[in-house]
Order: structure tokens, then C-alpha cells, then sequence
């Protein structure tokens, strides 16, 4: 099974890259893994929030492949420890399916049209983090959740 986060742009702040760029190394070693970047939006000051969602949400959808399983991280998505996460990754290998999608959406979240085609919703935490940041810690918890599945002792209890 091969991994994807769909991302809204670049990420900007180097040390976010570098934390980024770690974590990433670390998961090809257990499963394919790629970071998807959909490119920021242009002229964005002549839009809504409404429009802004609407037309990243049709790029977003484009990346979607039929038989993929999309998860949207998203504030009202359902937490997981990090053991149930590991859990939720295991149950998608075993069940055969070739490519399990996360997204990560635009400053605004996501659109209707996005909502309507996902599968599942996962929150990172009832906080708030930059869409920058909630790359970094992603990838840091998908290796924490094959570290976990292969009993090895990067994870403490």
C-alpha cells in the first residue's frame, strides 16, 4: 500500500522541512510514501473563503484515483491516540487496498464537494496548527504509527 498527503503549497520555513525531509526518509524504509503539493492558488485576494474552497477543492479532487481511501485531517475529524492510529493504518494494508490518501486542505478547510467524497476524517488535536506545521507532525506520527506496527522501540508506552 502506498501512503500519500495531498498538501496545499509549498512549506516555506526551513526547519519544518528539515523535520519534514527526517520523517519522510524514515517511512520509505517501512512503505512508499510521497508528499503531494498541489500549488498555491493565485490572486486570492479577488476571492471569497467560499470561492478560494470551491476551486482548491477541484484541485484536490483531481489527485483522487478511483479505489483510493481519503482521510481528510480536519478539526472536527476523529482523534486517535497514537496506537489507535497505527491500529486504523494496519486495518487499510491488510484490507488490500493500493493507495490511502491524507489531505490536508487550504486555510479555509475544505469544500462541500471534497466532504462528500471522503471516507474518513481524522483530528490531530482540538488545537490549532499552521497547515505547514500539521505536515511535520503527520509525517512524525505515520512514523510512529509503522514503528509501532513493527514492534520497534520508538514509541514508549
Amino acid at each position: 500500500m502506498k501512503i500519500i498527503l495531498l498538501v496545499i503549497g509549498k512549506t516555506d520555513d526551513a526547519y519544518l522541512k528539515t523535520g519534514i525531509e527526517k520523517f519522510e526518509k524514515r517511512l520509505k524504509h517501512y512503505l512508499p510514501y510521497e508528499m503531494k503539493v498541489i500549488p498555491d492558488l493565485k490572486k486570492t485576494k479577488n476571492l471569497s473563503t467560499s470561492q478560494q474552497k470551491t476551486q482548491e477543492g477541484q484541485l484536490i479532487v483531481q489527485n483522487f484515483n478511483p479505489g483510493d481511501f481519503f482521510v481528510l485531517l480536519d478539526e472536527n475529524g476523529k482523534n486517535y491516540s497514537s496506537i489507535e492510529f497505527s491500529k486504523m493504518i494496519e486495518q487499510r494494508m491488510v484490507s488490500g487496498l493500493k493507495r490511502l490518501v491524507f489531505v490536508i486542505g487550504g486555510p479555509y478547510g475544505f469544500s462541500d464537494e471534497v466532504y462528500a467524497k471522503a471516507h474518513s476524517k481524522i483530528s490531530l488535536s482540538k488545537m490549532t496548527f499552521s497547515h505547514q506545521m500539521v505536515r511535520l507532525i503527520f509525517t512524525e506520527q505515520l512514523y510512529r504509527a509503522m514503528t509501532i506496527l513493527k514492534n520497534e522501540p520508538y514509541h514508549h508506552e
